[in-house]
């Protein structure tokens, strides 16, 4: 048994417990939260045994006798303190992504639990989806022929975050899926956005502007896009576009690659089909390109949640003393580069940045 604590029982520290509460090899020993009344929310709500410690103090857990791991679900600001003193206490840790919100950061993070031959995981719910499991299998193999070019739409009504923009709030998951199926990662980038609810400081209501053409596209300008358009270039010349808002009635969580063969489409809002594989070509008649072998293939998926999985991954690897690949914390840390390079062309206006060796230059 894996005997672990959970820091943080918000929306999705909720999530990690019930889960955990659940995994046969782990012993959930704790829960720590600032707020008291989360944790009395959530001792009624899971039945809580008494020997459950909760607290309001992270130091609190080192009176725990045994225990090897704990799960952050805090605002990611917390992340880098709170991963750094838990690995330094001998703790395996499993991280909300993103990892921190700086890669130097990141990478120390991962060196020291590599030092102290610690599991770092970063929580990329993600890519332990089933679709994006199976979708990997059919780009690696192939089967979209030759690869052109990929899209994404994640937009939605909100939430609205106050301590990160619409980039940091919803792109990792799109950049991690990418990645995953095409098994590279961007080596350079470009994002534009718009503001329209938050500039200025980043507090709600503080400084709002009313103009709708207050566009991010200077390093004068300040605030949290609500709206961010980010283009992904790959070492082989494959470019991904992505379309981000928190301020749109239409809710999609949408994700496609094209190939000369056809196109698949990861469509998470769609109750029949969220893996779809649209095959097609064209055969050139004289001057005339006329579409070919057209078909709809709706492929089968596993049963299971992501979360489920990648908790269950986090103790295996604890028990195994295996590294977790797919989830690493050094994954995630080459997703906070992404993310950072696109945050320096958002506030330069658009600039491509290209990514090398954790620096980010300007392309002329």
């Amino acid at each position: 048994m894996t005997k672990i604590a959970i820091i943080g029982v918000g929306r999705w520290g909720v999530h990690l417990l019930r889960n955990f509460l659940a995994h046969p090899q782990a012993d959930v020993v704790a829960v720590v939260d600032p707020h008291p009344e989360r944790l009395a929310v959530v001792k009624q709500q899971f039945n809580l045994d008494e020997s459950i410690l909760l607290t309001t103090q992270f130091s609190d857990l080192q009176q725990i006798s045994g225990l090897s791991a704990v799960a952050i679900a805090t605002p990611a600001t917390t992340h880098y303190t709170l991963i750094k003193d838990a690995l330094n206490q001998g703790y395996h840790v499993l991280a909300e992504k993103p990892l921190t919100l700086d890669p130097v950061e990141c990478e120390e993070l991962c060196q020291l639990a590599q030092h102290r031959q610690l599991i770092l995981m970063v929580d990329h719910t993600y890519l332990f989806h089933p679709a994006v499991e199976q979708g990997q299998t059919v780009v690696q193999a192939g089967k979209l022929g030759k690869l052109r070019y990929g899209y994404a739409a994640r937009t939605h009504l909100g939430p609205v975050r106050q301590d990160v923009d619409a980039l940091w709030d919803l792109a990792i998951h799109d950049i991690a899926i990418f990645n995953n199926w095409l098994g590279q990662v961007p080596v350079s980038v470009q994002a534009t956005g718009t503001v329209w609810l938050q500039s200025g400081s980043g507090e709600w209501g503080v400084g709002s502007r009313e103009d709708e053409t207050n566009s991010v596209n200077s390093q004068q300008s300040t605030g949290l896009a609500d709206l961010v358009w980010v283009t992904l270039t790959y070492p082989d010349g494959f470019k991904a576009y992505i379309h981000l808002c928190w301020l749109n009635t239409d809710k999609q969580r949408r994700l496609a690659v094209v190939g000369s063969r056809g196109t698949l489409i990861f469509d998470e809002m769609s109750s029949a089909s969220q893996l779809t594989l649209l095959h097609g070509e064209f055969e050139r008649q004289g001057n005339l390109f006329i579409p070919v072998n057209q078909s709809r293939e709706v492929l089968e998926l596993k049963s299971g949640e992501p979360l489920q999985r990648v908790c269950d991954r986090f103790i295996t690897s604890i028990l195994h003393n295996t590294p977790p690949e797919i989830s690493s914390g050094w994954v995630g840390t080459e997703l906070v580069k992404i993310l950072s390079a696109l945050t320096a062309s958002l506030n330069q206006g658009g600039q491509i940045i290209s990514i090398q060796n954790s620096k980010f230059k300007i392309q002329n």
